[in-house]
């Protein structure tokens, strides 16, 4: 391969290699010259211009393949537009001839291609400079055009994309022939010719003005008319065209319209365009009004779908401004096309033009926007719900009059309602606490006009705006407990509504399901209040029949929704739980038998949906609480599920009895029964094993089903490599919920809340916004799958092989489409069953089994259902491994190998290529050795089938599958393959993207088996390494990203096996570019790629990403902007540029990965980029502080413009500052100007608190590199040396600045980040000198700022969890010993005071929004937050005392240290905390006696207080011991400094503790101080008391120094110690221990274990401190003994 990079071909060496080597030495030669020329000389170039033109030339004409052509004329015009231009018309002429050549035979083809892509590369290059023969040229195209055959057709299309794009306006001329000639091919056979056209026309519209204005209505027409029978990549290109289109005629583009004088459309007529599109499909237009409302015909999906895509195209391109300006109407306009009658002709129809319209607002409204305009978006649905619900309630109060027009509104409504209650719920939970302007404002009415719906006619509407409310709850947690309390109440007060009763009580199961998303929980009486009003509701249902069905199922809504709170609520409530259960169900067979003769319809069907609730609040409770499941309770459970299972047999005779109507009720039960039991063990219900097993056989081999319903779960059965194959990986596009409709099982895609109303307390499945269980016949069916994977391997293999004869017999009695649906469901439980089987570690059975079900799975392999192919080979290698006999495989396998080769048919061939890789893939590397050979040589053979490229990608899928897991023994037939993969890459046409992919696969895998060899030197691997990147170049290059993708993903192989191998500078800026792509997977490939990178080498990456930045001037990054850095969000760029190229500014890829963040939803994506950051950030931060802090600050800044603030007061002397506390609020609000002029989206709350993470990184990597980072004079002096050194200390002001931001913010998480990161900076700079002041510090600049930080964080409405946080940063900061003046101390010192009072308050006095321990913790945070002050003090007094000793030896030194002169009096910390003392104390006491009782062992528990202690209550006790495990060590020390201090002399009246708290408290008090609460209070005597405490503190002491966890943070241990040492220091506590010699021996034994396993010096001097007080003590009692 070396001997290819030559600028001039080296022919001699090309003579030299085999005719098939010679394809791969032609590409390396050309992927050199592309790189040489542009840096070459360009006298060198000119010299051997001749030359090399020859050899190009020459190639054309060589027959190369798609990518060497592509290559070649990319060559060609470089060389011309970089050497001399005398030869280019005579290149032209030679290529024009080559394309009018009347020679159509195969063999000519490449040659014709080749021309016409050396064409289009001239004209691209060089454009006007060939102006004058361009007219020629196009014609000579155009005439081509019409005879060549699909491959020509794409290629001469794409050329003459290039020939408009090289010559702009200056081919005007040929715009109209061009248009003429390509519109007829947007509809043609070939997907690939109608990509090309679209783009084209794409291409032309930027000049040709007659597209968006008089053609502007064909367009539309053509493009709906190209989306019929289409698939994603042309519904992508075609809805680009269309989108731009509309969004140029709407706006044109100021060039062209100065050049003429255009009519521009009006947005009516654009939306009006689309929308017919939308509702009518490719079929036309129709003039008359009245024909529109004649519903007939249906809209085909595909149509629907694009139209959809192309919506958001033009809002896209017409950018995020526009769309805020006008939302209105396009809101109104979006919401009326699905109230249209034709795009809801069945309710599965409806749900599809719902999916799209949601699809429509969520990209739109969701992505171009900032949070700013969010809000007023949020404002206009309000307003658009609210007319609509006015109309409704119109239509409903107006029921008398038999108007048919009005219920027909109301019907249409509803989907108006579904699309704008879930939007507007979308919103609200992606702008989490920054919503909360929308609530508090009353003129929204938000709250009252969502609720308002919960009254709507359609269940629906009602489950929407319950969902609605759920989103608002989880973005506003303080809002949960007030919504369940007024849906309660309002649900009392209309209990005669029905309406009313289910939607609010979908409101309130909503509410509870979202509880598990807000971390402070609700109170737990809330439990109570549920159970009562469903119990109530439950009781009722019988009294009133208009009622009766809601009231059931309401109430058995409620308990389901009840079971998420989990066991620490259910507890309470299980054994009345048990009894409504078993009281839903008849008692026994008896009473069974008797029913079926009772009743009438009506009856039956609120008996059935009882019992379906019933059964579905089993299963929340199985799901929610598996900690109660003892096997007493399995045992209770059991007995209504029975009954149920039994029940099944007897409700057909009932159906028939009564009515089919009760299908739909019946098939819920069965639901409910099929999903409870797949969550309980097959063991306890084995005895109805028969009856079971019957009913889910007849479920989904649709026995009593006329309907052919297929199961959703084959796809997720399959394995998820096989995506190539089955097209599944639409799901991973960012289509994906649009795509979904257009998957062939039945109801696909069609999830939506009213199939199933359970689902709106249940956790959302991972990657869906919106809870959509599938329609019930789909879900039934599903559910009986599953459970049949539970239970088969469970059952006897007699029975085993009865079903798998009944399933051969079952496919063989279906016909025609039946037959698929049949195979599909019975191929779907196979699957499931072998994975049950293989997940239990269980076989298949004996031999008759085995024939049974391998008969089953054969036949299937050449079913020409690809999917089935799939789920059989799929079976094949799950029956291989559950089998596992040598013997068995080895049949299977030479099954496959005869059929493949006698076989000619397409089906055949693929099922059973399949079925190869499959048996590998599950037996894998040993136990398939002996076929190794055998499948890949077959393999290798069907993959050169150019014939059918259906054949060769199924066989190159199994060979990637082979290669993967053989692993090691596969190293034999690496050469072949590769060489088979790197022909196939130059040949195959890349219109056959399904075998790019898995060529791609097949690299990957083999860069994966030759693995850490590929670092070698040999000339074996030479090559494998060379031919191994000569693939990633081709599949790099390929159009489609799917095959992008994939190479990306051989690099990062690469790159991780051989890094020196990889080019970065070449890599680097190509994922760059990928990052603003429009599909996901690429995307997520370049994250992933890069962050391995940056793993490694950060640096290089960051400097080669700028390096795309600096070369901007290229033609074709031309995109890349380059705007000045602005401060604020300004500089961010708007997030449509996604679709144009990177943008990388002088943040470069750092800036361009946090403006991801904003845009990116996908989950794995975003994971991705925060650790790309966080690598970038650990190497490259410490060496380039003031950039990474300016990044930070750039995104933090977004807050302040949230928040309307004063401009920056800088005029201020220190003075002023001080006296005038409200203005600290102001201080550091905003930040330079944001220039409006930019769209841009200013960055979303959770990019500020990832930038807030990010900043207290930033300190904690200084921390660990240079001393200088926190030391102002060394860090000065340094940069006076070096201007380039940086230091954190000098960029302190901008922390603080960027903490107080955060801390000050709407968002609660960003206010948790940013106390945290004050709390870092208080701790690592406290002590820092300011230089140029001796004896102050640095940080006491900034009193006020943390003051005005801190203060928001006490206020009344906080939630719990930031005042602890806050808490914590102020007892670090008054600690700290920054302040210097009594006064200023005192504001923060006031806010403490205020929590203290708070917590005095006692248990029940303030109103509760959250659980209860979320006030434990809060008045936990206060006391430790007190303890930690209170010691600081006593320290500070202490050292005071010991001091002035030392001061009166140098009095002449210290009369010139004037820094004494503002120091604190040693003793005024202690003068605040002085008055709070006796309170603090007895509260101290109090959560030490709560943290004793809590750490006992679980058998102790009996004993614990029944109504709590001072501050937890019993139904939180689990979480309250995480709060009591936080705050007691500092408690501890500060009660035993308290007690020496007092020398143990306070005893308590218990008068004064009775008064100073209130009557919740008291009996806790009581038992507190150790008193039984009948006996009266004095009998203590205060030596008892005295020896309670100390005995409560070595207690405690001793019970934690015993075994403290390895995860326990130092500062416990050293607390605990210190307190030891301290209580050790009173005479008290020595007499008490030297008298109780058991204790002395106790403690000693713990220190000497604590001794020899705790490490840190400071803990092991601590001890021997602590023992050493011991000895004193022991010693001083001898010396009194001996005296």
């Amino acid at each position: 391969m070396e001997l290819a990079h030559s600028l001039l071909l080296n022919e001699e060496a090309l003579a030299q290699i085999t005719e098939a080597k010679r394809p791969v030495f032609i590409f390396e030669w050309l992927r050199f010259l592309d790189k040489v020329l542009v840096a070459a000389n360009k006298t060198d170039v000119k010299e051997k211009q001749k030359k090399l033109v020859e050899q190009l030339t020459g190639l054309i004409s060589s027959s190369p393949g798609p990518p060497t052509r592509k290559l070649l004329a990319k060559n060609l015009a470089a060389l011309y537009s970089i050497g001399d231009t005398f030869t280019v018309f005579q290149t032209l002429d030679k290529c024009n001839d080559i394309i009018k050549s009347k020679d159509d035979t195969a063999a000519y083809l490449p040659t014709k291609l080749a021309a016409v892509a050396c064409v289009g590369a001239f004209y691209e290059k060089m454009g006007r400079m060939l102006g004058s023969s361009f007219p020629e040229t196009v014609n000579n195209l155009l005439k081509s055009l019409k005879s060549a055959e699909s491959q020509g057709r794409s290629e001469i299309l794409m050329s003459l994309q290039k020939v408009l794009n090289g010559l702009g306006g200056a081919a005007a001329s040929c715009h109209r022939d061009i248009y003429k000639n390509a519109r007829s091919l947007l509809t043609d056979r070939s997907m690939a010719v109608r990509c090309a056209v679209a783009k084209c026309l794409l291409e032309l519209q930027n000049e040709a003005v007659f597209m968006w204005t008089a053609e502007l209505e064909n367009v539309a027409t053509l493009c709906f008319k190209a989306l019929e029978n289409s698939n994603y990549g042309v519904r992508v290109a075609v809805s680009k065209l269309l989108g731009t289109v509309m969004a140029t005629a709407l706006i044109p583009k100021q060039a062209t319209v100065m050049r003429q004088n255009v009519k521009r459309a009006t947005l009516e007529e654009v939306l009006e365009l689309m929308a017919t599109g939308f509702l009518r499909g490719g079929s036309g237009f129709l003039k008359s009004g009245g024909e529109m409302l004649k519903v007939g015909g249906s809209v085909n999906r595909e149509v629907r779908v694009g139209v959809t895509q192309a919506y958001v195209v033009f809002v896209t391109t017409l950018g995020g401004q526009w769309l805020e300006r006008n939302f209105a109407t396009f809101l109104s306009h979006v919401l009326d096309l699905v109230s249209h009658p034709r795009a809801t002709q069945t309710h599965v129809e409806a749900v599809y033009s719902r999916r799209c319209v949601s699809f429509i607002l969520r990209a739109t409204v969701g992505s171009l926007l900032g949070e700013k305009a969010q809000i007023a978006a949020a404002k206009d649905i309000c307003q658009a719900i609210g007319k609509q619900m006015k109309a409704v309630e119109a239509v409903v109060n107006d029921a008398n009059s038999e108007n048919k027009s009005g219920a027909a509104d109301v019907a249409a409504s509803q989907h108006v309602m579904v699309c704008a209650l879930q939007e507007l719920g979308s919103l609200v939970q992606s702008l989490n606490a920054t919503a909360s302007p929308l609530i508090q404002e009353p003129s929204i009415g938000l709250l009252e006009t969502v609720t308002s719906v919960l009254l709507h006619p359609s269940m629906a509407a009602r489950l929407a705006a319950a969902w609605c409310l759920r989103c608002v709850a989880v973005a506003l947690p303080f809002q949960l407990t007030p919504f369940l309390d007024r849906c309660a109440e309002r649900l009392n007060n209309l209990k005669t509504s029905p309406e009313a009763v289910s939607g609010y009580s979908f409101a309130m199961a909503a509410l509870l399901g979202g509880v598990h998303q807000c971390p402070l929980g609700i109170p737990h009486a809330k439990g109570k209040m549920v159970v009562s009003i469903a119990e109530d509701l439950l009781r009722t249902a019988a009294q009133n029949s208009r009622l009766s069905l809601q009231r059931t199922q309401a109430g058995w809504l409620l308990l389901g929704a009840l079971m998420t709170l989990g066991p620490s609520v259910v507890r309470y409530h299980l054994p009345k739980m048990l009894l409504l259960w078993r009281n839903v169900f008849p008692r026994s067979l008896k009473e069974l038998e008797a029913e079926k003769a009772r009743g009438d319809s009506f009856t039956w069907q609120v008996t059935l949906e009882g019992r379906a609730g019933a059964l579905c609040a089993m299963r929340s409770f199985v799901a929610h609480c598996p900690e109660l499941l003892t096997e007493d309770v399995i045992r209770k459970l059991m007995t209504p599920i029975e009954c149920a299972m039994t029940m099944m047999s007897h409700i057909p005779s009932v159906i028939k009895a009564h009515g089919a109507h009760l299908k739909a009720s019946a098939a819920m039960v069965r639901l409910r029964l099929y999903d409870i039991l797949a969550l309980l063990p097959p063991k306890t219900y084995e005895g109805s094993f028969n009856a079971l097993l019957r009913e889910l056989v007849a479920e989904f081999t649709l026995t009593d089903n006329s309907a052919n319903t297929t199961t959703s779960l084959l796809r997720s059965l399959c394995h998820y490599d096989d995506s190539v194959l089955l097209g599944s990986w639409l799901q991973e596009t960012d289509h994906k919920s649009i795509e979904d409709q257009l998957q062939p099982n039945s109801a696909s895609g069609s999830g939506a809340l009213e199939h199933d109303p359970s689902s709106i307390y249940l956790r959302i499945p991972a990657g869906e916004a919106v809870p959509g269980p599938l329609p019930l016949g789909v879900s039934v069916i599903d559910a009986s799958v599953a459970l049949f994977g539970v239970v088969f391997p469970h059952v006897s293999y007699k029975h085993r092989l009865q079903m798998l004869d009944h399933f051969a017999e079952c496919v063989k009695q279906a016909k025609g489409v039946r037959q698929q649906a049949v195979q599909l469901n019975i191929f779907t439980a196979v699957l499931s069953a072998l994975k049950g089987l293989a997940e239990n570690k269980s076989t298949l059975g004996p031999e008759e089994v085995r024939k049974s079900a391998l008969t089953l799975v054969m036949g299937a392999l050449d079913n020409p259902n690809p999917i089935l192919r799939c789920a059989a080979g799929e079976a094949l290698g799950r029956m291989a491994q559950v089998v596992g006999e040598a013997s068995f495989i080895a049949r299977m396998a030479q099954y496959s190998f005869d059929k493949l080769k006698s076989a000619r048919d397409v089906v055949s061939r693929t099922g059973h290529s399949l079925a190869l890789g499959c048996l590998h893939r599950y037996v894998g590397g040993i136990g398939s050795g002996q076929h190794l050979k055998t499948s890949v040589s077959i393999l290798l053979a069907l993959a050169q089938d150019g014939t059918s490229p259906e054949v060769q990608t199924w066989s190159l899928h199994s060979l990637a599958l082979i290669v993967d897991s053989s692993g090691p023994m596969y190293r034999g037939y690496v050469e072949p393959t590769l060489s088979l993969v790197l022909t196939l890459l130059l040949t195959v046409p890349p219109s056959h993207t399904e075998v790019h992919q898995c060529l791609g696969r097949c690299l990957g895998a083999i860069i994966t088996t030759v693995g850490p060899e590929l670092q070698g030197n040999g000339a074996t691997i030479s090559t494998i390494r060379s031919s191994c990147l000569v693939g990633c170049a081709i599949t790099q290059d390929h159009s489609d990203s799917l095959v992008q993708a994939a190479a990306i993903s051989c690099l990062q192989q690469l790159h991780m096996f051989a890094p020196r191998h990889v080019n970065l500078s070449s890599l680097v800026p190509s994922l760059c570019v990928h990052l603003c792509s429009s599909h996901l997977l690429l995307r997520r490939a370049a994250v992933a790629c890069l962050r391995q990178l940056a793993q490694r080498e950060a640096a290089e990456v960051c400097e080669y990403a700028m390096s795309l930045a600096k070369n901007a001037g290229d033609k074709e990054n031309s995109v890349i902007n380059i705007n000045p850095f602005a401060p604020g969000a300004g500089s961010r760029r708007d997030a449509h540029s996604r679709h144009q190229g990177v943008n990388i500014t002088e943040t470069g890829l750092e800036g361009v990965l946090f403006g991801m963040l904003d845009r990116e939803t996908d989950r794995k994506l975003c994971s991705d980029i925060h650790d790309t950051l966080g690598h970038m950030l650990s190497s490259l931060a410490v060496e380039n502080l003031s950039h990474w802090l300016m990044l930070c600050k750039d995104v933090l800044a977004a807050s302040s413009d949230m928040s309307t603030a004063a401009p920056l007061g800088g005029g201020k002397d220190e003075e002023s500052e001080k006296k005038d506390e409200m203005d600290d609020d102001t201080m550091f609000t905003t930040l330079g100007e944001e220039d409006k002029s930019k769209p841009s989206v200013a960055p979303r709350w959770a990019t500020r608190v990832f930038a807030a993470d990010c900043l207290c990184r930033v300190i904690m990597l200084c921390e660990n590199a240079n001393k200088a980072h926190f030391d102002l004079a060394l860090a000065r002096s340094a940069r006076l040396k070096n201007p380039k050194n940086d230091f954190l200390v000098l960029h302190l002001s901008d922390l603080i600045r960027m903490a107080f931001m955060a801390a000050t913010d709407h968002s609660n998480q960003l206010r948790m980040a940013g106390l945290q990161a004050l709390e870092d900076i208080i701790k690592k700079f406290a002590s820092v000198p300011e230089p140029e002041f001796p004896g102050h510090v640095i940080l006491e600049q900034y009193q006020a700022n943390v003051g005005a930080a801190l203060r928001p964080a006490f206020s009344q409405d906080t939630p719990s969890d930031i005042t602890a946080k806050a808490c914590q940063v102020c007892s670090a900061w008054i600690g700290s010993g920054v302040v210097s003046d009594l006064n200023d101390l005192r504001r923060v010192h006031n806010l403490l005071v205020s929590s203290l009072d708070k917590v005095q308050a006692g248990k029940g006095s303030s109103s509760q929004l959250y659980r209860e321990s979320a006030t434990t913790m809060e008045k936990l945070a206060v006391l430790k937050a007190w303890a930690e002050v209170y010691i600081v003090a006593m320290k500070i007094k202490k050292e005071a005392e010991t001091k002035p000793k030392r001061v009166l030896k140098s009095t002449e030194e210290d009369e010139d240290d004037f820094g004494t002169v503002d120091e604190l009096p040693p003793d005024s910390l202690i003068t605040l905390v002085q008055p709070e003392l006796p309170a603090l104390s007895r509260l101290w006491l109090a959560a030490l006696k709560d943290y004793a009782l809590l750490t006992l062992p679980a058998e102790f528990a009996t004993q614990l207080p029944p109504d709590g202690g001072a501050f937890y209550t019993p139904e939180t006790i689990d979480t309250a011991r995480l709060h009591y495990r936080n705050s007691w060590a500092p408690i501890l020390h500060a009660v035993a400094l308290w007690l020496n201090s007092t020398g143990f002399s306070a005893s308590e009246s218990t008068e004064e503790t009775a008064a100073a708290m209130p009557n919740s408290q008291k009996r806790a008090t009581s038992i507190m101080l150790n008193q039984t609460p009948g006996t009266p209070p004095t009998t203590k005597s205060l030596p008892e008391i005295n020896k309670d405490r100390m005995h409560l503190i070595l207690g405690v002491s001793i019970q934690f120094l015993c075994s403290p966890r390895p995860e326990e943070p130092v500062e416990h241990v050293t607390s605990c110690l210190q307190a030891l040492h301290t209580l050790l220091d009173s005479p008290c506590a020595r007499i008490h221990i030297a008298e109780d010699q058991l204790l002395g021996v106790e403690l000693l034994s713990v220190l000497h274990r604590l001794l020899l396993t705790w490490d840190p010096p400071s803990v092991q001097l601590l001890v021997t401190g602590v023992v050493q007080q011991i000895m004193k003590m022991i010693l001083r009692k001898k010396k009194i003994q001996l005296l």
